[in-house]
């Protein structure tokens, strides 16, 4: 075939939604593989991704093209044949590097090719029309796009179950095992009501991440409102001295926004690890109810065992009280006979003196 796949990698795909202009709109519910092909017929250069059979992204690279870098992890282009805005998020920041160095690469050689195919058409006397297309005009970013969440791995909780103790002739394993019962329940209660305090704290960072961001848009349309401004004044000779200080404080505000938006994202990420610490007390909230569990099945064998041992101690007392009344009349009846045997004797000895 002609077309063969040169770089691939793996992103989160977004399309600018047709009506507003404004808004993403995820074409992929996860991460997908992303392409650049190379049609060595046609001599063009391709962006393709597929989510299963459907072609998500199908653009031809073109010498007029750019892709910008909104934050560390997205990157969007402009494909005027398409009419359409293509945003990446990406699990890193390299990721998104090494894809735009491979964009500006596949960029530079569509323009030699498309250079030399102009000086072959120069050369055969044929000349054409070369016809431009505008880029569309890239919109902002959500601040909320950080890489693929797929591809964290969650750790696995493993659980070792302890050997059972055999039964002995006390109660000391039933004891034993209600004391351990009573501790995972107390574990267990105190994780309860830190989950509930957790919950309640996500769900007020969740509102604040959303007020947040609609802050950080707000901050963004206005730095770039500002920027617009000072442009304006700057095409102002006759009140250069009021344009260079109003031009300073614009600076000065757009510094404070930038500084704003900088500290709100990192009450962001403090959000989100947060969220992660809270979820790592949810595996061991359910790792402590499984043992809970695994305890109560134990001490209801154990409290069986304990059951079966008294009904035998039981019955064993009472064959030995049964053996001690046969043995103590058994005593009483050699206790006479040993009277008897004694007259006996005694009368023997009379005899025999008598005679």
């Amino acid at each position: 075939m002609g077309e063969q796949p040169i770089f691939s990698t793996r992103a989160h795909v977004f399309q600018i939604d047709p009506n507003t202009k404004k808004n993403w709109v995820p074409t992929s519910k996860h991460a997908v593989t992303v392409s650049y092909f190379y049609d060595s017929t046609r001599n063009v250069y391709r962006i393709i991704s597929l989510d299963g059979s459907k072609a998500i992204i199908n653009s031809t690279i073109t010498p007029n093209m750019t892709f910008t870098k909104t934050s560390q992890k997205f990157g969007q282009w402009a494909d005027s044949r398409a009419n359409t805005v293509y945003g990446l998020g990406f699990s890193s920041e390299h990721h998104l590097s090494k894809f735009a160095e491979k964009f500006q690469e596949f960029k530079e050689a569509a323009r030699i090719a498309k250079e030399k195919s102009h000086e072959k058409m120069e050369l055969t006397s044929t000349p054409s029309q070369e016809s431009a297309g505008g880029d569309i005009q890239s919109p902002l970013t959500p601040e909320s796009i950080n890489g693929t969440d797929d591809e964290r791995a969650m750790p696995e909780v493993t659980q070792n179950s302890e050997p059972r103790a055999e039964p002995t002739q006390n109660a000391l394993p039933f004891t034993h095992s209600s004391t351990i019962s009573k501790h995972w329940e107390a574990e267990l209660a105190t994780l309860k009501g830190n989950n509930a305090k957790l919950t309640a704290a996500l769900l007020e960072s969740t509102a604040n991440v959303k007020q947040w961001k609609q802050q950080l848009a707000a901050y963004q349309e206005e730095a770039e409102r500002l920027h617009k401004r000072v442009t304006e004044l700057e095409c102002v000779s006759s009140q250069a001295n009021a344009v260079h200080t109003h031009k300073t404080e614009l600076n000065q505000t757009i510094q404070e926004l930038e500084a704003t938006l900088k500290k709100k994202e990192e009450e962001i990420e403090g959000l989100k690890q947060e969220i992660e610490n809270a979820r790592e007390l949810q595996a061991q909230r359910d790792s402590l109810t499984q043992k809970l569990q695994e305890v109560e099945i134990r001490n209801k064998d154990l409290e069986g065992q304990l059951s079966d041992l008294e009904q035998r101690l039981e019955k064993s007392q009472n064959e030995q009280e049964a053996f001690r009344n046969n043995l103590k009349t058994l005593l009483e009846i050699l206790d006479g006979k040993i009277f008897e045997l004694t007259e006996l004797r005694d009368n023997l000895a009379k005899l025999i003196e008598c005679s």
